[in-house]
């Protein structure tokens, strides 16, 4: 039987992702710490923490594991309409701090929340130092809905989205996919499954295949600007899209 792994803060070395347990499902390690360096270590082996405020810091990398690749999410003719239609704006790294804020807050079907407030501050750390990245969407001057994750070479790493009004997280996620198509990344890691995401073109892959791909798109150079997203790029998501995704 798999033994959880007990990680020190001095040691930042992570157990084979293979060695996660099956249930629940890819729970690989306990302990440690959020110092950028155990975060980075972990995400280009497939790895991310997430845990409830009480309970020790746990790692997971799930078998199988949801991934999105940025010229394939899908806008259903709906979406589309309503894009067209739309006065929502993007932004990219304009309000990371709030967008993670959202995202923490509580849901219509739980209080409770993975993004403790030691998880708000190790990410906007990694946000401060280029790492970490959020999509903003205003009605106005009001934020109402986004999304936030990490950068690595050729791969985003998708955290958590959040929406206060109909299809902006939808749209969050849409205008990222752009971007990155753009940007020539491969690869959104989505963690685990939902019907939103699967609905936008989110397919499981087995964690072996995933792993591979995150070890070998997370060694290329970072893609991500470093004087971050232009403007005119994300001005308008309608633009971004391909021929006829819009028609």
């Amino acid at each position: 039987m798999t033994e959880l792994r007990w990680l020190e803060p001095h040691n930042l070395e992570f157990p084979p992702a293979e060695q996660a347990l099956p249930n629940p499902n890819g729970l690989l390690a306990v302990g440690g710490d959020l110092s950028v360096e155990r975060l980075l270590i972990a995400y280009r082996q497939g790895i991310f923490p997430w845990y409830e405020e009480g309970q020790p810091l746990l790692w997971w990398s799930p078998d199988p594991r949801t991934v999105l690749a940025p010229g394939s999410i899908h806008a259903s003719r709906s979406m589309r309409r309503f894009l067209r239609r739309s006065e929502l704006r993007v932004s990219f790294d304009q309000a990371f701090a709030e967008v993670i804020a959202a995202c923490a807050a509580p849901r219509e079907y739980t209080d409770a929340t993975w993004i403790t407030p030691d998880m708000q501050r190790a990410y906007i750390t990694l946000h401060q130092l280029g790492h970490a990245h959020s999509v903003e969407v205003w009605e106005g001057d009001q934020l109402v809905g986004g999304l936030y994750g990490v950068a690595l070479g050729r791969m985003f790493f998708g955290e958590s989205m959040f929406s206060r009004r109909s299809n902006a997280s939808k749209t969050a996620l849409l205008a990222l996919g752009a971007v990155l198509r753009r940007l020539g990344c491969e690869l959104i890691d989505c963690q685990m499954p939902t019907e939103h995401l699967s609905s936008m073109g989110a397919r499981e892959v087995p964690r072996v295949e995933f792993i591979r791909c995150a070890r070998r798109l997370t060694s290329q150079p970072d893609i991500w600007p470093a004087g971050g997203i232009e403007p005119r790029m994300s001005a308008s998501i309608l633009e971004a899209f391909a021929p006829g995704d819009v028609t």
